[in-house]
């Protein structure tokens, strides 16, 4: 499966920067922020296509209001997501420049609406918001135009999950990843439950990785280890510039330790591997074989005096010296000599 040109199944952690509302208004932000992103060494940048009224209705009774502990407690849903979307006149232009620079860049759309005005775009692949699980026809009409479909888990019952991936398939679209993601904002560590990344993949037959919403480092390198094939996470060039999703999102310096992070638990991970490289065969020199630890003369038995298992590993395997043990010697050795039968 592949995102644009990235292999899910052959190249490395395919490693999102989820702009969102960290633009704060000012496309030149939002340009600033793609461009760290790609020195950084995100292989992505998502941004949401919404609007106010694509999202919800301005209404301000207790229903329409955000609380349970939010960060946004008290706003109405249409303050928010007026505050925090993305412009639609912006998207031609942060589309082109991202492509300009080289990182990839595509959107998670929020109803229909969003998919046919992304659509013009070519994005290389759509993401559903965890939010977004539950409105199967979105997911249908999404997963319709061919793309492959990152669906974020967040929310959602089993069975939920299962519709989705469903749908995807009932319209032809088996280029599915499931993100493990913990709906809270920030999310605390214990909710995280990171075993469900490889539980993901093995239940639903699909890719799967981990949209983060904890705060720092420890989680993302975490999941990576589990098998997460893709890490989204919120990305701000400063947290000074503030917004709806500041305060759990990484700025340039975390962003860029989360990635080396991963790519050297990349390289720790490595691969399956008892081949004898190079690497191993020079490394034989410090296990022990069997040398002469006593001169012996032709005619002698050998014995546990003076054939013995040592270091360096030039000699003969040491699981010869039960064998050579009583033997007699047909030649003189010195003390040092490599052991040979």
């Amino acid at each position: 499966m592949k995102i644009g040109n990235f292999d899910l199944t052959k190249d490395r952690t395919y490693i999102i920067a989820e702009l969102s509302a960290n633009h704060n208004g000012d496309i030149e932000i939002a340009k600033d922020t793609i461009k760290a992103a790609k020195e950084i060494g995100a292989d992505a940048i998502k941004l949401q296509t919404y609007t106010a009224d694509t999202m919800t209705i301005d209404c301000k009774k207790d229903d329409f209001i955000v609380k349970g502990g939010t960060l946004w407690d008290g706003k109405s849903l249409y303050e928010l997501y007026k505050w925090a979307y993305t412009p639609w006149e912006w998207h031609k232009e942060l589309f082109k420049y991202a492509r300009s620079i080289g990182i990839d860049i595509f959107s998670s759309p929020f109803d229909k609406s969003a998919v046919d005005f992304l659509e013009q775009f070519h994005p290389s692949a759509y993401k559903i918001a965890s939010f977004e699980i539950t409105d199967y026809e979105l997911i249908r009409y999404t997963a319709s135009k061919g793309k492959p479909i990152i669906i974020s888990t967040g929310i959602a019952t089993i069975d939920e999950i299962q519709d989705a991936v469903d749908i995807c398939r009932g319209v032809g679209n088996d280029d599915i990843v499931l993100l493990k993601c913990t709906s809270a904002y920030p999310a605390p560590l214990e909710d995280a439950n990171l075993q469900m990344v490889p539980n993901l993949a093995q239940t639903f037959g699909v890719i799967s990785g981990f949209s983060d919403h904890t705060l720092g480092l420890t989680a993302p390198i975490a999941a990576v280890t589990l098998g997460a094939k893709v890490i989204e996470k919120h990305f701000i060039l400063d947290k000074s510039i503030g917004g709806a999703d500041a305060d759990f999102s990484l700025d340039k310096q975390e962003f860029s330790d989360m990635v080396k992070a991963i790519r050297d638990t990349e390289k720790l991970l490595g691969k399956v591997d008892y081949s004898m490289n190079e690497k191993k065969k020079k490394s034989r020199q410090f296990a022990r074989s069997l040398y002469v630890a006593k001169n012996i003369k032709k005619g002698e038995k050998f014995n546990e005096e003076n054939v013995r298992s040592v270091r360096p590993g030039y000699g003969i395997h040491p699981k010869y010296l039960k064998d050579v043990l009583g033997e007699i010697s047909d030649k003189d050795y010195k003390v040092g000599d490599r052991f040979e039968r």
